[in-house]
């Protein structure tokens, strides 16, 4: 940043005041406002009903999804949706003949990204130069096309490409729009990539999340047979009958804008996003085998970039599978990096969203930021469901590390920058691929008096299922 030119009316209060008006300018370009978000997940077919089931500590994983949807899904017991396979074709301007094989991840990303511009009180009709960033990694839909003539549909049906760009084209936006496979981290990889877009101005708004919808009944025995799903069905993270991750399946998407415009426009602000990283494991145990130290750096990263003490952070929404290896790398790797500076008797809480809906794997990661911001709003953690005896491979006595077993009001700030409620509350959250693509993020509540102070309403606008 250069330094005010001389001048000899330029008093030395004027040239702080001018450096501290450009500092101001340049942090709220580097922070990010979430200005609108909706998603379907288990037991939660909007913002509202999502607040609502976590609120209730509900446990929304069933046998069997709850419609028919042609061949069986790879998992009889998940996290699953209602009526993925519905959509209002006219609405979109999309033909019958397209809309038949088209995937309905696609479906579900335009539904839920139109919702969440409307939450964000935006027009969705209105060309803007806009970015849009979509974690996809399920390829489910192609298997169910066999037989099928080809066609210029069934190719942009199945697209990931095509999943982000026909967002793009239906809102008439002009910026990025990117798919991102980076495995169950991908969610949180589009929010990064949004983040940056902004940063760097390649687009004056952004829609980022992901999706994931289970059609394949050919994929749960790989998983088995790699020893990554649970018996029954559901995510026991962090406890001791931890055998594996139970799938789900749902999708967020949510409206990011730079601080400083979100605030310039008036906006809702639910909450900002202060910094994330990303990083990749380089050499571990296996190709699938998370690695320690590369968790460790990255959220190292992202706290340098949000510039935030490791010890700010109140809690953390983990990656948290319910793998018997993956859970105590994850644990000691936060424990390490947020134990840093951490006073004696606030130790960092932790959780996970798949507890509740099952992972999600491209849709996991934004279903925990999700979480994140209703907890933020409400003041309130949720439960962290089926973790009655700690897992005796993590080490609980020497991790400043706390399961939010039970609701959990969300720790009193005070002493660290004055009164309490003085610099917000602090939340991370956590996201690894299988192959090792780890991406942290750190963000904050509105603390202001304006219009970030309102109640989150639940995901209005046109419902467009048949």
């Amino acid at each position: 940043m250069s330094e005010p030119r001389a001048n000899p009316e330029l008093t030395p209060e004027l040239a702080r005041a001018i450096r501290a008006r450009q500092a101001r300018a340049a942090r709220l370009r580097r922070r990010i406002a979430v200005v609108g978000m909706s998603c379907r997940f288990p037991g939660g077919a909007s913002v509202a009903e999502f607040r609502r089931s976590l609120a209730a500590g509900r446990d929304a994983v069933t046998s069997g999804p709850p419609h028919a949807r042609g061949p069986a899904p790879d998992a009889a017991v998940a996290g699953y949706l209602e009526r993925v396979d519905r959509l209002d074709a006219g609405f979109f301007r999309i033909s019958p003949v397209e809309a038949e094989v088209m995937d309905p991840q696609q479906r579900l990303l335009l539904e839920v990204s139109w919702e969440a511009l409307e939450d964000a009180g935006l027009d969705p009709g209105k060309e803007r130069r806009g970015g849009v960033y979509v974690g996809i990694s399920s390829g489910d839909y192609q298997a169910l096309l066999e037989g099928v003539k080809p066609s210029v549909h069934t190719l942009t049906g199945t697209s990931f490409a095509a999943a982000s760009g026909r967002i793009a084209f239906t809102l008439g936006w002009t910026g990025p729009a990117i798919a991102v496979d980076t495995a169950c981290s991908s969610s949180v990889v589009a929010i990064h990539q949004a983040m940056s877009a902004l940063q760097r101005g390649e687009a004056d708004l952004a829609l980022a999340g992901g999706v994931n919808v289970i059609l394949n009944s050919g994929v749960a025995p790989v998983f088995q047979e790699a020893g990554m799903l649970s018996r029954d069905g559901r995510c026991k993270t962090f406890d001791a009958a931890a055998d594996g991750f139970g799938r789900g399946e749902g999708c967020g998407m949510l409206v990011l804008k730079r601080l400083g415009d979100a605030e310039r426009d008036g906006d809702r602000i639910l909450g900002v996003l202060l910094g994330s990283a990303v990083n990749q494991d380089g050499r571990s145990a296996g190709l699938t085998v998370p690695n320690g130290p590369a968790q460790e750096q990255v959220i190292r990263e992202a706290l340098r970039r949000a510039g935030v003490p490791p010890a700010s952070v109140d809690y953390l929404e983990a990656h948290g599978t319910g793998t018997r290896l993956g859970d105590p790398i994850e644990a000691q790797a936060a424990g390490a990096v947020y134990g840093e500076g951490r006073e004696p008797g606030r130790p960092l809480l932790i959780g996970s969203v798949k507890t509740n809906i099952g992972h999600l794997e491209a849709a996991a990661g934004v279903a925990g930021v999700i979480k994140a911001l209703l907890s933020l709003r409400a003041g309130v953690i949720p439960k962290h469901l089926h973790c009655e005896m700690p897992s005796p491979r993590i080490a609980w006595d020497s991790l400043p590390l706390s399961v939010t077993s039970e609701k959990t009001p969300w720790p009193e700030i005070t002493g660290r920058q004055g009164a309490r409620g003085a610099r917000g509350a602090l939340p991370g959250v956590a996201a690894t691929g299988v192959r090792g693509s780890d991406c942290g993020a750190s963000r904050r509540r509105r603390v202001d008096g304006g219009r970030g102070q309102e109640s989150l309403r639940g995901a209005g606008g046109t419902r467009v299922r048949g």
